[in-house]
């Protein structure tokens, strides 16, 4: 009986091994070795020759096959040799702790469902292609760390460039009326001083001037159980208070015809309300700061289908979908991600800004939280992510999706040899 796998199986193998390795590369003979254990070589067939061609030349039929789909990685812009080692070769960059990183230009899919696409590649790259008007982005980028996270961040000095590059390709596809959301952390501090950077302000300054984005809000992320911090400032100084929000900044080109609805996001009213409706309103007939609010008798008297959410979105850090993410990611032997929002977050962004059908997008996809608010909401999705290392197991949480499809080589890519 023929041992030898599939060619598919077998470039999924080559692919495995490359993406296992410890160091990102592999010499020749290595990779031999590894690919066969993946595909379920026996050693014999791996070292079997046979003759080939008109000259009947003895030739290792497996070791050819592995080599020819080493250099179909390499024609994809996956595989690439490693810079000063002869004879050896990486599937792709690595940040400095080791995760994944798609090469520039690379977009490969890494998952599916009958509603969207999640692309290991660069937002820019896979965005400059895309022929479909997007309704609303919404993203939360790494932040302008001076101790990056595990995936790493651009320096204060690159920080506003990339994010504007970034969502160029986006803006340019927008909708009329079209919304980005940007999630920003607030604890950047000058170094070793107690004062904020205001990074952030000179982004939001430069989204204005540069991809003519005007700003319709500050949400506020209140998030309560984040943990004393900034830790250094408050914690050991005693200088600063304990930080609890972030901002989401709303933006649009075209705010004059910006597609958010308060009456999809109402939430019910209070107790206290509700007493008012009944009892006909307000009795009061009362004026307050200096004439800029009127009661009048009868106010709040009619009943109305909720009340208009405030801009502070009160959410903790932890949410049933995060949770089910890091549960996949250790089963599948893969860290986690160090920084995730909760799902109603995106939840409530997309309903508040975008219809059914409407195409949503996330050019920094982590853990696919967008894509799956998007999903459970009706909504088409495209999100990105540098990090293979972070959407493999984000895929798990799709598997019961309608048309969820993962291709082979993603499916076993973080697969141990036995």
């Amino acid at each position: 009986m023929r041992t030898i796998p599939t060619q598919l199986q077998l470039f999924a193998a080559v692919t495995a091994a490359y993406a296992d390795a410890p160091d990102g590369r592999l010499d020749n003979a290595t990779l031999y070795a590894a690919a066969g254990d993946r595909a379920g070589v026996p050693t014999s067939e791996r070292k079997a020759r046979k003759a080939v061609g008109v000259a009947a030349q003895s030739r290792n039929l497996y070791e050819r096959a592995v080599r020819w789909h080493q250099q179909t990685l390499k024609l994809m812009g996956v595989l690439r040799r490693a810079p000063g080692e002869r004879g050896v070769w990486e599937l792709m960059d690595r940040t400095p702790k080791g995760l994944h990183r798609a090469l520039s230009g690379v977009r490969l899919l890494a998952f599916s469902t009958n509603l969207g696409v999640a692309i290991w590649g660069d937002c820019v790259d896979t965005f400059e292609r895309l022929d479909t008007p997007i309704t609303v982005a919404i993203c939360s980028p790494p932040y302008c760390l001076s101790r990056p996270r595990a995936y790493g961040n651009p320096s204060d000095a690159e920080y506003v460039d990339f994010i504007v590059a970034s969502l160029k390709p986006i803006v340019e596809r927008l909708v009329p009326g079209g919304s980005v959301c940007i999630n920003l952390g607030q604890d950047i501090f000058l170094p070793g001083l107690p004062a904020r950077s205001m990074i952030n302000e000179r982004l939001l300054l430069a989204l204005h001037d540069r991809l003519g984005l005007k700003l319709l809000d500050r949400l506020i992320w209140c998030n309560g159980s984040k943990p004393p911090g900034p830790t250094y400032w408050s914690s050991r100084m005693k200088v600063q208070l304990t930080a609890t929000y972030e901002f989401i900044y709303w933006l649009s080109p075209s705010p004059e015809l910006v597609r958010a609805d308060n009456r999809r996001v109402l939430l019910p009213h209070t107790e206290k309300h509700l007493r008012l409706i009944s009892a006909g309103g307000e009795t009061r007939d009362a004026v307050y700061g200096d004439g800029a609010y009127h009661v009048r008798p009868g106010s709040f008297g009619n009943a109305t289908p909720g009340r208009i959410p405030r801009n502070v979105l009160h959410r903790g850090g932890r949410c049933a979908d995060t949770l089910q993410y890091r549960r996949d990611a250790a089963a599948l032997r893969l860290p986690a991600h160090g920084a995730t929002m909760p799902l109603s977050i995106p939840d409530f962004l997309i309903r508040y800004l975008s219809e059914p059908g409407d195409l949503v997008v996330d050019p920094f996809g982590g853990t696919a939280k967008t894509g799956m608010a998007a999903e459970r909401l009706g909504r088409r999705w495209v999100v990105t992510e540098h990090m293979l290392t972070f959407l493999r197991p984000s895929g798990e949480r799709f598997r019961q999706c309608d048309g969820f499809y993962m291709p082979e080589d993603v499916e076993v890519w973080p697969a141990r040899a036995a």
